[in-house]
């Protein structure tokens, strides 16, 4: 297949690309670099530096490459920031997606993935969460994303746009040429690697005072490769379905302080801790079922343990950094 990346130049996206190019798929990535580098773009993706809310070069970009489906990685990730810049997230991941979608609508381009997140459903009220829960946000970031899954709808019914829109839990993890790297970094393993790894002297957990076993928040972690396995098996579907809507994460929930102790036992290091307040906007637990995904796609994580993961992530990190 021929396809367009956006945010191709990205941790995810960038995995995605290089796993389709593994396949013998042809991808374009369409990235403005914001949070990445040049040099992060994967070897053999044709590469167009911009943004997908300028509306008229992704059109002319649509119309050059007529692309069997577009895979949409590109937005701003960083929940607790939307908390204090609400404005920008609805700009960069809402605004900017429907100018793809109209630059789609324009170029006759009818299939999209779309890479959702679970923090469309804020605090869950119930355990692992089905994509039946409600949809209740708890910060501007999972907002913005929510906001997209309800144009994707009306796009899907109106012009008959064949879309699936994936959640993802918290994603983890590397290849072994590929792996997390933000600018900046806020998620937690790499940042708690980099304590292992001497960058900085100790790890913040913000919150012990939540209703969970040791009072730190619980994530599902699903590793980067099986969540780009699904992406392709979600792409694939869409020849034959014109709509899905599905939870990615390995069913396993792990609290803040159990990920820091498999780090120690995976790095050898002692990550030392501090304590801080709680960020507004985070769930206490969020933890996936995936059952939908494994009856329709016949996906399944295939890296589910936490020290597995880390000690992926680990292997990554040191070579990085040789």
């Amino acid at each position: 297949m021929n396809l367009l990346v956006t945010g191709g130049a990205g941790y995810i996206g960038g995995t995605v690309a290089t796993i389709l190019m593994e396949a013998g798929h042809r991808v374009t990535i369409l990235d403005n670099l914001c949070h990445s580098k040049r040099n992060e773009v994967p070897s053999g993706a044709e590469f167009v530096e911009a943004d997908i809310a300028d509306r008229p070069q992704v059109e002319a970009l649509l119309r050059e490459l007529k692309p069997d489906g577009v895979l949409h990685f590109a937005a701003l990730i960083e929940a607790g920031d939307s908390m204090r810049v609400p404005e920008i997230y609805f700009r960069n991941n809402t605004a900017s997606t429907l100018a793809l979608l109209e630059a789609m609508l324009a170029t006759g381009v009818k299939k999209l993935v779309f890479s959702s997140t679970a923090a469309v459903y804020g605090e869950p009220r119930s355990v692992p969460i089905e994509e039946t829960a409600p949809l209740d946000p708890t910060n501007a970031y999972g907002e913005s994303k929510l906001l997209v899954e309800y144009m994707l709808r009306w796009f899907h019914q109106i012009h008959g746009l064949r879309y699936a829109s994936l959640r993802y839990f918290n994603v983890a993890g590397a290849l072994p040429h590929r792996g997390e790297a933000h600018e900046p970094e806020s998620h937690i393993i790499p940042l708690i690697l980099d304590v292992a790894l001497g960058r900085r002297d100790k790890i913040f957990i913000f919150g012990d005072d939540y209703d969970t076993p040791d009072g730190t928040c619980i994530r599902d972690y699903i590793h980067v490769r099986d969540l780009a396995d699904a992406h392709i098996l979600a792409l694939q579907a869409l020849d034959t379905r014109d709509k899905l809507i599905m939870n990615l994460g390995n069913g396993s929930g792990f609290s803040v302080k159990e990920v820091v102790e498999s780090a120690r036992r995976v790095t050898g290091h002692a990550i030392p801790v501090e304590m801080k307040p709680r960020r507004p906007g985070d769930p206490a637990r969020l933890v996936a079922s995936s059952e939908k995904a494994k009856a329709e796609l016949g996906w399944k994580p295939r890296i589910s343990e936490i020290d597995s993961i880390l000690a992926s992530a680990w292997e990554w990190q040191q070579q990085r950094y040789k």
